[in-house]
């Protein structure tokens, strides 16, 4: 009875993760296609048109009388339809009925069929990366060529600001982490419960008075500037997450590696940091992602020229105000989407890796 019990729990489990891996599955798989195709292609049909579908394609052409009034009944093929209904496409015997040209008074005999939008091309890759031309016209009449910035720039940014923030504040926190679990100092409970108090605190609240303390400091607008602000905004989930796993540590171990004469450094540098490697790769996780992802940070403390322009930006700028160049949005978005996807997979499994090692004696 408890072994069917622990059954249907793990098929329960495993339906609801399969129902979520796919609701992740196709839209990405929806942007992935969309990347490759056509603008024409993207703004006239969906991107599952690349996939064989049964769609009405035009076939045979029908003329009707010029007296035909279209406020009445029209006949066609001995039956009546409105003209409402001819705008829109009627079904009738398997096939549809559409207008091709209402003035004229002409009538389209669509069939259905297998149809496929197979085109596909690699130019929207090439126009986010190395930027799009554009052909202006000149008072003259003559044309001239401009191109416009790719995010080759933003990417590049983007990850020399993501790195340095995702590793201080780690590794920060950990030293933090150590020392909240495992020394004993004067007002170490108050400071600890000062750091989770930072966790309600939004961090929009703060972004006012630390931006006037950057301008005072000559920090705003520089990649030290950013780093710091991201450090700063990230520790306490940081903290709170390492000290939780640092402090389940075995106790005996740290009191041999003392009667071993080992000192503190030694024991978080030789112990602590290789068994906490499954704590350090998931919340190196988040924080890279948040980092990488973050828009308004980075738009306060670093701006939005062109030289230090971050992806989350440019990509916004590709949308403008009216949201044009959709092919161009849907390539960004995916080249936008790699880096966290191989830091995910990279860090999963040293993740993983870091489990077994700390599972195994020997």
């Amino acid at each position: 009875m408890v072994k069917r019990k622990r059954k249907r729990g793990k098929v329960v489990v495993n339906l609801v993760l399969g129902v979520i891996c796919f609701i992740w599955l196709v839209p990405t798989l929806g942007l992935f296609i969309s990347s490759f195709r056509p603008a024409a292609d993207i703004l006239q049909s969906g991107w599952w048109k690349v996939f064989p579908h049964q769609e009405y394609t035009a076939g045979e052409t029908l003329q009707l009388s010029k007296e035909v009034d279209l406020r009445g009944p029209i006949e066609v093929n001995g039956k009546t339809y409105t003209d409402e209904q001819l705008k829109a496409g009627v079904e009738a015997d398997g096939k549809q009925l559409i207008w091709e040209n209402r003035r004229a008074r002409t009538v389209n005999v669509q069939e259905q069929g297998w149809q496929t939008v197979p085109d596909l091309t690699v130019e929207n890759y090439k126009n986010v990366l190395s930027g799009k031309e554009y052909k202006l016209k000149e008072a003259d009449g003559s044309e001239t060529v401009q191109k416009g910035t790719g995010l080759s720039q933003a990417f590049w940014n983007t990850l020399t600001i993501a790195v340095p923030a995702t590793v201080i504040p780690v590794l920060i926190a950990s030293f933090a982490a150590y020392a909240f679990a495992w020394l004993r100092f004067p007002g170490r409970k108050t400071l600890f419960v000062m750091i989770i108090a930072m966790l309600v605190i939004p961090l929009q609240v703060a972004l006012i008075p630390v931006l006037k303390d950057y301008t005072a400091l000559g920090l705003n607008g520089s990649y030290l500037g950013i780093w710091l602000a991201h450090t700063a905004f990230g520790l306490p989930l940081v903290t709170y997450f390492m000290y939780n796993f640092i402090s389940q540590l075995p106790k005996d171990l740290f009191e041999s590696a003392f009667i071993d004469g080992a000192s503190h450094f030694t024991i978080f540098s030789r112990l602590i940091l290789p068994l906490s490697v499954p704590a350090l790769a998931s919340i190196g996780i988040f924080q890279f992602l948040w980092v990488w992802n973050d828009y308004l940070v980075s738009l306060i403390f670093i701006g939005n020229q062109p030289s230090v322009q971050v992806m989350s930006m440019k990509i916004a700028d590709l949308a403008g105000s009216r949201g044009n160049d959709w092919h161009l949005l849907t390539s960004a978005a995916f080249i936008s989407m790699l880096m966290p996807l191989a830091v995910f997979f990279l860090l999963q499994k040293y993740f993983v890796r870091g489990l077994m090692g700390g599972s195994v004696k020997g």
